[in-house]
């Protein structure tokens, strides 16, 4: 809860007249200096605008030529002539070209974003069946509600397999990838402010990954084999635990004197939100079922928030409008200076 200052003033009460009059003596006026703010250090400054683009990376999650995690069996097990294709769950098949050939990310500084405060990079990993255009940017309005989050974050969110019915992660299955791919991103986003000054900073910055849906399955792998937990100070899953719960029960056990893991789900992942209760409780990690007043290191909560309709729109509308807003806000240390207003 914000605390708001209350500023006394005091009131100069006249003295009493003396017997004999004297001559009026001119007041002074005196002028209040307003108490100087202190001096911003030189170097990079807030930005007056927002900056995105769509990028090509080099530690992309596609295209994919490798196996399948822990097997012999290659990911493109289709070929018709030149073509590769992967076989999905459900036994569609899906071809590398377009799916899985899409090296783009999103990258997002929201305006005010200040390279000398501390910074946060928030990778998001969204769902099966979307584009970075069409649904990040658009209809679940990621980058805005990092804007209105009020924290100084950067914003990037690969593109995983294109408008598909499929959550594989692609290289990020692979040890060490995700490390790489937040390495790079560090050197693009430094590209997209504008100066290089800010290069350490990025590079020193901490990531929290927000999944959701079917970006399940690159966090899993993101926390197991990416090699870069060091830097990780927080999971947000929204309506995001379809597998691989032993993942993220073994992660947060071994880091969450230092992390956060928050998952608000539907029905429709209420045995996988089971099983993980079950494995922390083994393991001995505390958890509470609710809402928490922040995402603070070792906060571990899981929050229902109805039946599976609301699945579709659970970036936009879960147990409140604009959830992700909410939960980024929650995240203690990185509050962006209020901005001044025009004519105030």
């Amino acid at each position: 809860m914000k605390r708001r200052a209350l500023l006394a003033g005091l009131l100069l009460m006249p003295t009493a007249a003396h017997a004999r009059p004297k001559k009026p003596v001119k007041a002074r006026q005196t002028v209040q200096k307003a108490a100087a703010a202190p001096p911003r250090p030189a170097g990079p400054q807030p930005l007056v605008d927002g900056k995105s683009q769509l990028v090509p990376f080099n530690a992309s999650a596609f295209p994919y030529r490798g196996f399948l995690p822990d097997s012999r069996k290659p990911f493109l097990d289709v070929r018709t002539g030149n073509r590769r294709g992967h076989t999905s769950l459900r036994g569609d098949v899906y071809w590398e070209d377009p799916t899985y050939s899409d090296r783009r990310s999103l990258l997002y500084l929201p305006p005010g974003f200040d390279p000398q405060r501390p910074v946060l990079l928030v990778v998001f990993f969204h769902g099966q069946g979307a584009t970075l255009e069409r649904d990040v940017m658009l209809r679940q309005a990621v980058p805005r509600q990092v804007a209105e989050s009020g924290q100084n974050i950067a914003l990037i969110a690969p593109q995983l397999a294109l408008d598909a019915g499929d959550s594989s992660a692609g290289n990020f299955w692979r040890p060490g990838h995700f490390a790489a791919y937040v390495d790079e991103a560090a050197e693009r986003i430094m590209r997209l402010y504008g100066d290089r000054a800010i290069g350490r900073r990025l590079n020193l910055a901490g990531v929290v990954i927000v999944a959701y849906s079917g970006g399940y399955l690159s966090t899993a792998y993101a926390l197991e084999r990416g090699g870069a937990n060091h830097r990780v100070k927080g999971v947000i899953l929204l309506d995001a635990l379809y597998g691989d719960e032993d993942k993220f029960a073994a992660w947060i056990a071994r880091e969450r004197r230092g992390a956060f893991l928050f998952s608000a789900h539907t029905e429709s992942t209420k045995d996988e939100h089971a099983t993980l209760q079950g494995l922390l409780d083994k393991k001995r990690v505390p958890y509470s079922r609710g809402l928490p007043t922040a995402l603070t290191p070792g906060t571990v909560a899981f929050l229902p928030c109805g039946g599976i309709d609301l699945h579709g729109d659970f970036v936009t509308r879960a147990w409140r409008a604009d959830p992700l807003r909410t939960a980024l806000a929650m995240i203690p240390g990185y509050a962006a200076p209020p901005r001044d207003k025009k004519g105030a």
